[in-house]
């Protein structure tokens, strides 16, 4: 019941407040930035707080992040390597969800580790800092598994996405 009341007044502004535009921008040149080096192609999706029905469903944030993979079509790319940092601000949960060209090599643990580094960051109230710390730590294995080679199109929007 807590969870429910927690979402249900969340209000929109707030993430404006924790994401103001600057803080957007950064990120976008950050993902821009990050894309150079290597194949993969990263997207920033940020929730206040899921709506009433799914929240009686009991939909967990891994769960929407599938859903939000799946509406923007992050699996939609040349080398399967695409990748979702979802935040769900109610919860101040991160999941990433990765294709399945990249999560095969880098797995799980990669990505909890990931998640875990940028929450730690979020309960500091260090939202802007935590997500580009997450961004490169993402570009970092990206690099690793999946390095640049040759001119590579962007094929899915650097800017983040604010539900």
């Amino acid at each position: 019941m807590v969870r429910i009341l927690r979402h249900l007044f969340m209000p929109h502004w707030l993430v404006k407040r924790y994401f103001p535009h600057h803080v957007l921008a950064a990120i976008e040149h950050a993902i821009r930035k990050s894309e150079a080096t290597h194949r993969g192609e990263i997207r920033f999706v940020v929730e206040a707080g899921l709506d009433f029905w799914p929240l009686v469903r009991g939909q967990k944030a891994r769960d929407r992040a599938l859903e939000v993979f799946s509406q923007l079509r992050i699996w939609d790319t040349e080398y399967n390597s695409g990748i979702l940092v979802y935040l769900l601000l109610a919860d101040r949960d991160v999941e990433i969800v990765a294709d399945r060209g990249i999560h095969m090599r880098a797995g799980e643990a990669e990505w909890r580790r990931i998640c875990g580094m940028m929450e730690e960051a979020f309960r500091q109230g260090h939202f802007e800092q935590g997500v580009l710390a997450g961004i490169g730590e993402i570009s970092a294995l990206l690099a690793r598994h999946f390095p640049a080679s040759g001119v590579k199109p962007n094929e899915l929007s650097d800017r983040p996405v604010v539900l």
